[in-house]
């Protein structure tokens, strides 16, 4: 995974950089990683090399800010002010490496389309990435589609009438479960119960309930063999269940409950991998990137929930927002086999979930690349297109040029996204550190 990550960055990186020199913007630096420089090579004007934190990277293209109207290019004496100063600075810094002769190689000058292409060349690797990946998981291994029958989802250890249930954290003196004496384990597939098939969840409920007190033949498939268990549900309080196998909930919100056959189990559909064509992957990617879009618009109100995670001890949820250390740590719980019951046992199984992290990561990255803020490429692409609007309004009414958008007004703005993203980056980070995501594996 951490091979696969780190591919993925520097791929993002090559985005910018194979456009940017094809279009003839001098790069001095290609890097992986932020911080110090652990490794590096020059190639020609370029220094190719990997730093030490692996969170990130990027290209350094001479003049991405362009100099103030009526400027050379120098920082002026007369600036005044902390956001004047930083703006100066950040134009004077994007002009030091100009060289004579770099006077049109610098990325400022460049045409609106290809300012637009050299800064969507990232993202756009990205999604690539993501697309060749979902192709080869959903074409080769397929989609997981749900199956008939029921399966077991986890065992309870202990009987406790579903009154107490919510009250109830230890199994101190209490009997065990029908179905943990029977030997029923999580993953095991119901073929049949006192003789009648299981075709859907709700039939592992309806055959166990009038059955307390008897000993009942229960068939379960478990890897690849059918066995034939005794189980006698005991008597017990347990929810009453509409026709669709909800619980039944009164009007003050407390559950119905009723006394029947009790088993211990939770069922879920059963799923299998079904191989998709050709022709469904791009509604395939569609939805991923649709889904991941609708995720990212609302990380900003779901990060007090990953607060009270790291700081409050809630429980964390399964759809929480993650930093790429937490996607490092369930793809350690894929490797270690915690997430069997869900995935597979297989080293095959661990491979294809790992290859669909990675393309969800993929896709991740090329729709918060394009967020229309600096620091992000997606604030470039912005100021881009503002320029070449500001230019097509100026020539359709007649007036002069106004020459290149400066960029380096947004810096202000870029400088508090920085900050609130470093700021979130730490929480996801610590979060997952001390109360990781569980799939519930």
């Amino acid at each position: 995974m951490a091979l696969g990550v780190a591919l993925s960055i520097a791929l993002h990186e090559v985005g910018h950089l194979v456009p940017a020199k094809r279009f003839g913007v001098r790069v001095t630096q290609y890097m992986v990683g932020f911080g110090p420089t652990v490794w590096s090579r020059r190639r020609g004007e370029t220094e190719y090399g990997v730093k030490a934190i692996p969170l990130g990277g990027y290209i350094r293209m001479i003049g991405m800010f362009p100099p103030r109207p009526g400027d050379d290019g120098k920082l002026r004496a007369s600036s005044t002010g902390r956001f004047s100063q930083l703006m100066d600075e950040a134009r004077a810094a994007s002009l030091e490496e100009v060289r004579p002769g770099d006077e049109d190689r610098v990325f400022y000058r460049l045409s609106v389309p290809k300012k637009v292409l050299v800064m969507l060349g990232g993202p756009l690797m990205n999604l690539l990435i993501g697309v060749v990946l979902l192709t080869i998981l959903v074409t080769v291994h397929g989609l997981q589609a749900p199956q008939k029958g029921a399966e077991v989802a986890s065992v309870a250890q202990c009987v406790v009438p579903a009154t107490d249930a919510a009250a109830t954290t230890s199994c101190a003196g209490r009997a065990p479960t029908p179905a943990l004496a029977a030997g029923i384990l999580p993953g095991d597939r119901f073929v049949s119960i006192a003789g009648t098939p299981v075709d859907d969840i709700r039939d592992v409920g309806a055959l166990i309930r009038p059955e307390a007190g008897t000993a009942v033949p229960v068939v379960v498939e478990r890897d690849g063999q059918r066995l034939t268990l005794s189980v006698t549900p005991i008597r017990n309080t347990v929810q009453v269940l509409d026709d669709a196998g909800n619980p039944v909930v009164r009007a003050d919100g407390t559950p119905e409950t009723t006394e029947a056959g009790f088993l211990g189990v939770t069922s879920r559909q059963p799923m299998a991998y079904e191989r998709q064509p050709l022709t469904a992957v791009p509604g395939i990617v569609w939805g991923y990137t649709t889904q991941t879009a609708s995720a990212l618009a609302h990380i900003p109100q779901r990060m007090s929930g990953v607060w009270d995670a790291a700081f409050g001890g809630a429980e964390r949820e399964v759809d929480s927002p993650m930093s790429v250390v937490g996607v490092g740590r369930v793809a350690g719980d894929v490797g270690s086999g915690k997430y069997d019951a869900i995935f597979g046992k297989g080293l095959g199984d661990k491979l294809w979930t790992l290859l669909a992290l990675l393309a969800g990561l993929n896709i991740m990255l090329f729709v918060f690349n394009l967020v229309p803020l600096l620091p992000l490429d997606g604030g470039h692409v912005a100021g881009a297109l503002w320029e070449g609007t500001k230019r097509q309004w100026a020539r359709l009414r007649g007036r002069p040029d106004p020459g290149f958008v400066d960029v380096a007004k947004a810096l202000p703005l870029a400088y508090s996204v920085a900050v609130v993203l470093i700021g979130m980056s730490a929480l996801l980070i610590y979060a997952d550190l001390v109360n990781p995501v569980d799939l519930g594996g």
